[in-house]
C-alpha cells in the first residue's frame, strides 16, 4: 500500500497494512520548531536551519527527509501565506529566544515592546495594524485583542458582509493550490487541502464577541450563515474544477468548539447553526467529488458528536481526550463506525511533555489499541507536537507506532 491508498482505507473503515501517520498534514497537527530541530537531530538527519513556515503556532516545516524517515502519509496543500498575511518565501535567518537559528518568510519583522515583548504586524509593513503579540522568552503568537470581549462590539452590516460573501478566490490563490497540488500529486501520499482563511463556518468579531453574538441575535447570525454557506458552496465548485482528483481531503475548518471541561456553546446553538452549514457543505463535497472531509476542533466535542455524524463529516481532529468526555474507549465503541478519529495517538498535555520515554511509549500503545481496530483511525498527535518536548518522548512515541501499528495480514 501507499501512503494515499493506505490513509483513504482507513477513512473508509478498512483496515490498512498499518495506521496511517500525520505529522505536518496541517497546521493542526504539525511540529513547532524547536522540537523539529531536535527530532531532526535524533533522527540523523542532514544540519540545516529549519523553516518556520507559520509563524502565528511557530511551526516547523517538515520536509521530504523527515517525511522519508518518520514513514508520514499526509501532505499538506496550502495557500502561500495564512496567518499574519506573511508569504512563505524570500527566506532569511531569524534568532529565538534562546538564539536558536531558525529561517523565517522574508517579511517577518518583529518590534520589540516596552514589557520586551515581540510585536508583528499585518504583512510586514512597519505601519500595518498590529496582529501578533509574543510575551518575551515566549514560544508563540497570540492574536492581538483575540480573547478581549468588547462591550461596545458591533457586528458589520449584513449588506456589507454579502459584498464580501460574493467575492471569489483569487484566481491566482487557486492556481498556485493547483500547481502544489500537481507536484505532490507525484509523491503517492494522501494530500490535505487547507484554505482555513477561504473556507468555513461565518465569525465576525472575536471569539468572545462570536459567543455573545450567538446567543443575543441569532437572526443576524442565521441570515449570515446563509450567507456563507452559499459563498462557500460556490468556492467548491471552483475548487472541485480547479483541482479536481488532486487532493483527496478536504480540511473544512479549524474553529474550536471545546474547552477544557465543556462545549463553548450549548448543543441547541450546535444545531441551529453548525449542523446545517456542515450538512450542506458534507452533502456537495460526497456528491460531486471523491474527497473526504476533515474537521478540527479542540477540547470537550462528545455533544456534537451526534450532529457531525448526522452532516456527514468523515474525519474530527484532534481527538482532545485529556478533554472532558473524550475517553478514547468511548468514543472508539460510541462513533469509531462512522467517524474517522484523526489524533488522539498520544495525550500531550501531560504525558508526552512531562512523563517518561516509557511512558509515553505505554500510552501510545494503548491508544492504537483502542482506536486501530476496523480501520476509522489515523495517527497523529494532540493538535500540534509542542515546543521543549524531550526527544526522547519523541522518539518513544514514533518507536511505539512501528511496534503496535501494524494491523494483521
Amino acid at each position: 500500500m501507499n501512503s494515499r491508498e493506505r490513509v483513504l482505507a482507513a477513512i473508509e473503515h478498512r483496515e490498512p497494512d498499518r495506521v496511517p501517520l500525520d505529522m505536518g498534514g496541517t497546521i493542526m497537527s504539525g511540529i513547532m520548531a524547536l522540537s523539529l530541530i531536535a527530532l531532526r537531530k535524533a533522527l540523523g538527519l542532514e544540519k540545516r536551519l529549519v523553516k518556520v513556515y507559520e509563524p502565528y503556532q511557530m511551526l516547523g516545516e517538515v520536509e521530504w527527509d523527515v517525511v522519508e524517515a518518520l514513514g508520514i502519509d499526509v501532505l499538506p496543500v496550502e495557500p502561500d501565506a495564512l496567518f499574519f498575511g506573511l508569504s512563505r518565501r524570500d527566506w532569511k535567518p531569524f534568532a529565538l529566544w534562546d538564539g536558536t537559528e531558525v529561517l523565517v518568510p522574508g517579511r517577518f519583522r518583529v518590534e520589540t515592546t516596552e514589557d520586551g515583548s515581540w510585536l508583528l504586524r499585518e504583512g510586514g509593513d512597519p505601519n500595518g495594524r498590529p496582529v501578533g503579540i509574543m510575551p518575551k522568552n515566549g514560544y508563540y503568537f497570540d492574536h492581538v485583542g483575540d480573547q478581549t470581549l468588547h462591550d461596545d462590539f458591533v457586528p458589520p452590516p449584513l449588506h456589507d458582509l454579502e459584498q464580501q460573501c460574493r467575492t471569489l478566490m483569487p484566481d491566482a490563490k487557486l492556481e498556485f493550490l493547483v500547481q502544489k497540488a500537481e507536484r505532490l500529486r507525484l509523491t503517492g501520499k494522501a494530500l490535505l487541502l487547507g484554505i482555513w482563511h477561504d473556507f468555513g463556518p461565518p465569525m465576525v468579531g472575536n471569539v468572545p464577541d462570536w459567543l455573545c453574538l450567538m446567543a443575543s441575535d441569532p437572526e443576524y447570525v442565521d441570515r449570515l450563515f446563509a450567507l456563507k454557506t452559499e459563498a462557500d458552496l460556490r468556492t467548491l465548485e471552483r475548487l472541485w474544477k480547479g483541482l479536481g482528483d488532486r487532493i483527496d481531503i478536504l480540511g473544512i475548518d479549524g474553529a474550536d468548539f471545546g474547552t477544557q471541561r465543556s462545549g463553548m456553546f450549548s448543543v441547541e446553538l450546535f444545531e441551529r447553526f453548525y449542523e446545517p452549514y456542515y450538512t450542506r457543505i458534507n452533502s456537495w463535497v460526497h456528491s460531486h467529488t471523491p474527497w473526504k472531509t476533515w474537521k478540527h476542533s479542540c477540547g470537550s466535542n462528545r455533544q456534537f458528536l451526534p450532529a457531525f455524524v448526522r452532516s456527514g463529516l468523515d474525519c474530527l481532529n484532534p481527538v482532545q481526550t485529556s478533554a472532558w468526555g473524550m475517553d478514547p474507549a468511548e468514543l472508539k465503541r460510541e462513533y469509531g463506525a462512522r467517524l474517522t478519529f484523526w489524533g488522539g495517538g498520544v495525550d500531550t498535555q501531560h504525558v508526552l511533555p512531562f512523563g517518561t520515554p516509557e511512558e509515553v511509549y505505554e500510552d501510545v500503545r494503548k491508544r492504537l489499541n483502542i482506536f486501530k481496530p476496523g480501520g476509522g483511525y489515523v495517527f497523529s498527535t494532540i493538535h500540534n507536537l509542542q515546543a521543549r518536548v524531550p526527544v526522547a518522548n519523541m522518539m518513544a512515541m514514533i518507536q511505539a507506532l512501528k511496534d503496535h501499528g501494524r494491523y494483521r495480514v
